[in-house]
């Protein structure tokens, strides 16, 4: 009887769980009716005591249709980010700046140990205590940092300029239980809406009023029951709530972060290098991870790590779960580009482009066959390509470097043009009896690319940009 029970049980668990999914699958499907594509720019700023944060309008149907959502950090020198967790996998793109992060998972063994000297008044002259605590990671301009759905984390500016991460949430991960919406949890500070920029839309007032709302998760307490909790007085307990801390969430901490952390040279980025690209000495494959020991950070500027490259186009360089076995687990991948990108759709992920330097002309295409898109995408702006639509990027006046970010943790692209295509791999009568051309015309057509994702400029291409500059 117990067994049957048991069988019951399972199957109604599982039933419960597909009828959720669906659900879920349905809501968001029905976001995707797109008949127009727009660049989006930062809707909402929230300053801080050494910092600003900017953040996309996640209302906005193009994020509804990826269930994903966008923010920006900017962090002075010496700024700290405070501690705080989501209920979404997320990955942070370092796009200008220095310094080292913390990730926090319940269990893991503090590995990081120091001693310290307490200066007089402390704790008495000439006393020392024992630090201990998780892994801290450092992180310079191009990495890629992956971190799990609930796993507290903070970062740091250890440089002299300011430090830009821009961080993509993946709110219809099936890691986020509850609903299309980002939200954060600080376990630190007092964090503070700020100032909204003029000229945003009503709907946009309320934006991640849930992720950047005033106090911590502390704050909702009794002070009494987190003083027992914390074995610490009434007067630390109210300063864990923080109820007089007016800095925000990003804080300026004005002699440094002192914590203890290994060095970090150009010599051991260098030899990271070098085992990723499998040079020497046993390569990982992500079996012998933990959630404690896994990698999460892996630079995607780096030329040497370029998937395709042509040197008269420029390099595309992808990071996914066989280069970063953690984004199996969060089912998340990101790429890195400079060049003339073939014409393309990704088949099993919605793709988020942001652009770091310069500008490109950006089409997307829908299943009508009509252009849902054809603009030209500046610097901080974003363009979201929903699954399976048709784009294709082409940088005019100037260099343009983008980087994208995928909702699959191994996206997959199908080209239209060049020597992968889905034209190369057509019969020439196939081409000609489709298009109604001749077979001269098909195998012009066919095989006039011998590129296979990037492409150099055609002649024609140059006298564009001549005349266009003139």
């Amino acid at each position: 009887m117990g067994s049957i029970w048991l069988c019951f049980s399972l199957s109604f668990l599982l039933v419960l769980h597909g009828t959720f999914a669906q659900q879920r699958y349905q809501q968001q499907q029905g976001q995707c009716q797109l008949n127009r594509l727009n660049p989006q720019e930062p809707t909402v700023r929230i300053q801080a005591e050494a910092g600003v944060t900017e953040l996309w309008d996640s209302n906005n149907q193009q994020f509804q249709c990826a269930g994903v959502s966008l923010i920006r950090h900017v962090i002075q020198s010496k700024g700290m980010l405070l501690p705080s967790y989501l209920n979404t996998p997320m990955l942070t793109y370092v796009e200008q700046g220095r310094g080292f992060y913390g990730i926090l998972n319940s269990g893991c063994p503090e590995t990081f140990q120091s001693s310290q000297q307490f200066q007089q008044g402390e704790r008495g002259a000439g006393s020392r205590f024992q630090d201990r605590h998780q892994r801290i990671g450092q992180f310079r301009q191009g990495d890629i940092i992956a971190f799990p759905a609930g796993a507290a984390h903070w970062a740091y500016n250890e440089g002299n300029e300011e430090l830009v991460l821009v961080v993509f949430e993946d709110i219809g991960n099936n890691a986020n239980q509850l609903d299309q919406t980002s939200r954060r949890f600080f376990i630190a500070g007092n964090p503070q809406q700020g100032e909204q920029q003029q000229g945003q839309q009503q709907g946009a007032r309320g934006l991640r009023r849930e992720q950047f709302q005033s106090g911590n998760v502390f704050s909702g307490f009794e002070s009494e029951l987190l003083a027992e909790a914390f074995g610490v007085d009434i007067e630390t307990a109210r300063k864990l709530q923080g109820q007089n801390d007016q800095r925000g969430h990003i804080v300026n901490i004005e002699r440094g972060l002192r914590v203890v952390r290994p060095p970090f040279s150009q010599e051991q980025e260098e030899r990271e290098e070098r085992q990723e690209q499998g040079q020497y000495g046993p390569r990982m494959n992500g079996i012998e991870e933990t959630i404690c020991s896994a990698k999460v950070r892996q630079n995607i500027d780096n030329p040497a790590r370029a998937d395709v490259y042509n040197p008269q186009a420029g390099r595309f360089t992808t990071v996914n779960s066989f280069t970063l076995p953690i984004l199996s687990f969060l089912r998340l991948s990101a790429a890195r580009g400079n060049s003339i990108m073939a014409p393309l759709w990704v088949t099993n992920a919605h793709s988020v482009i942001y652009i770091t330097r310069g500008e490109a002309r950006i089409q997307i295409v829908d299943h009508r066959g009509q252009a849902v898109l054809d603009d030209r995408v500046r610097r901080g702006q974003v363009v979201i390509v929903p699954q399976n639509y048709a784009v294709v990027k082409h940088a005019e006046n100037e260099p343009c470097e983008w980087v994208a970010f995928n909702t699959n943790d191994n996206a997959m692209f199908n080209t239209l043009s060049g020597r992968t295509s889905a034209i190369r791999g057509l019969p020439v009568d196939v081409i000609a009896n489709s298009y109604q051309i001749s077979r001269d015309e098909a195998r012009r057509l066919k095989f006039n690319r011998d590129e296979t994702l990037i492409f150099r400029a055609s002649e024609r291409s140059r006298s564009s940009e001549r005349i266009a500059a003139a």
